[in-house]
């Protein structure tokens, strides 16, 4: 497929996705440079990859910092002859088409337990049915999975996360919000992943240059949300129990990433990197058969 850059959306909007590549390449280049001002040694590494059947991407993930345990921040754009069945599942009439993705994606876990492991990504979707206007959507969002929540951390994270919603639209956090806690659950768990934060898949609601305005509020929020937290709670002591505690409860946020998560399945049936679509699993993980914590404990709290 060609190189197109300059669309005409069934909105009847101009969609340059050259604009969308340049702010997500910034975007990504952003988040790495503020995440390495919070490790005195660790840096990110680079990989470049090219996708199969056009585009590719670059891949940066961070291990063994003394304060982020492992961090990655990929961006990627493919494109592809058809879109993969997990892209189609609500969009039967969009089978067989081609299509192009761009996103960033990333997600930090942290060494400290009392520190939140955390997850966004922000992504378009451009469908080309034959004879027809090209169907775009984004999608995307940011959430938090502390193993010790600190209310005050929660309560600051979704205040962000209200203010990037609030100039668009009054209902659009509550909306957004409780799309996030629907998504990140695990059915056969019963238990939602963190605490949640904003979550949205098929935006094309308005314009798309509103869209995309609604798309750099969350990218230009999360470290907004984030940072704070991370410099409240790195240099916390945590005890060997806890540290055992994070890794047993890393073991969710791999269940869900590997049976449920869309962008991973959409990764893999697309036959993308594969290293760069599993970087979101944290370094270090256990499995305990039936754990029960104490009654009144800060892990039953949880």
């Amino acid at each position: 497929m060609q190189e197109q850059t300059c669309l005409t959306s069934d909105l009847e909007t101009a969609v340059d996705v050259a604009a969308i590549k340049t702010y997500l390449m910034a975007l990504q280049e952003s988040i790495c440079d503020a995440l390495e001002q919070e490790e005195p040694e660790a840096r990110f590494h680079e990989d470049a990859w090219v996708y199969q059947q056009g585009g590719g991407g670059r891949s940066r993930v961070l291990e063994n910092g003394l304060v982020l345990e492992k961090a990655g921040v990929n961006f990627s754009h493919v494109k592809g002859v058809a879109l993969p069945a997990s892209a189609t599942a609500q969009r039967p009439h969009l089978v067989g088409c081609p299509f192009e993705a761009l996103g960033v994606s990333l997600v930090i876990h942290p060494r400290n337990p009392h520190m939140p492991t955390t997850h966004a990504n922000l992504r378009l979707f451009v469908a080309y049915p034959s004879n027809k206007k090209p169907i775009w959507w984004f999608g995307g969002g940011m959430d938090l999975t502390p193993y010790y929540p600190y209310e005050a951390d929660v309560i600051a994270w979704h205040q962000v996360c209200y203010d990037i919603c609030a100039p668009f639209s009054a209902d659009i956090y509550a909306e957004f919000k409780d799309e996030c806690d629907r998504y990140f659950y695990l059915p056969h768990r019963q238990e939602t992943r963190g605490v949640g934060g904003l979550f949205f898949d098929d935006l094309n609601r308005w314009s798309f240059a509103r869209c995309f305005e609604f798309v750099q509020a969350v990218g230009g929020g999360f470290l907004r949300a984030y940072l704070p937290i991370v410099k409240l709670r790195r240099d916390l002591a945590f005890t060997e129990a806890e540290r055992i505690f994070q890794c047993y409860r890393r073991g969710r946020y791999v269940e869900f990433n590997l049976v449920y998560d869309r962008g991973t399945i959409f990764g893999l049936q697309s036959g993308g990197r594969t290293e760069s679509i599993l970087m979101s699993l944290p370094p270090q993980v256990s499995w305990k058969y039936n754990f029960l914590p104490q009654e009144a404990s800060r892990e039953a709290k949880l």
